[in-house]
């Protein structure tokens, strides 16, 4: 299940119009069970458990699927901040830094935040957490935002 938790001081009709098809189209956030919760406009917590799926060895989790995740958590920091203008966002590119590796079981928590935004390009951090509070990844990203008449989730929505 994919859950999304609004923060109560931070609702607008954009906002929950936006979650919510992004809710509805996002497949990788509902196959790893993600759990999303906007404390507020360019702040963001993920969590992510680390499943059999994810791993690379018997008891780690692969990079990529600790990446994935942090383009996750950087990626709906950027839509929060842009949300009010009719934006969606899209990944120009990130760098990650690995700290620990993830292993079976874990209790992920991605922090993502918002650093800059300008009128197309927005500025990100992340940092992911285990259930230890130790730190696995940390990320600076660059997101391109987009007039949501322009993406292909207005264009299926328009068929």
């Amino acid at each position: 299940m994919f859950i999304i938790y609004i923060n109560l001081f931070y609702s607008t009709i954009v906002m929950d119009d936006l979650i919510k098809i992004y809710n509805e189209v996002n497949n990788f956030g509902r196959e790893h069970h993600l759990e999303l919760n906007i404390l507020e406009e360019g702040l963001i917590h993920y969590k992510m458990i680390v499943e059999e799926k994810h791993l690379a060895t018997p008891t780690a989790a692969h990079g990529g699927a600790i990446a994935a995740f942090m383009d996750a958590v950087i990626g709906v920091a950027a839509l929060s901040a842009v949300h009010k203008e009719g934006k969606l966002v899209s990944t120009v590119e990130f760098k990650i830094n690995f700290f620990k590796p993830a292993f079976l079981g874990d209790q992920l928590k991605g922090i993502g935040k918002v650093d800059k935004k300008g009128k197309s390009i927005v500025f990100t951090t992340g940092e992911i957490y285990n259930q230890n509070n130790e730190l696995i990844a940390k990320a600076i990203g660059t997101l391109n935002a987009y007039p949501f008449s322009k993406s292909d989730i207005a264009q299926l929505r328009n068929k």
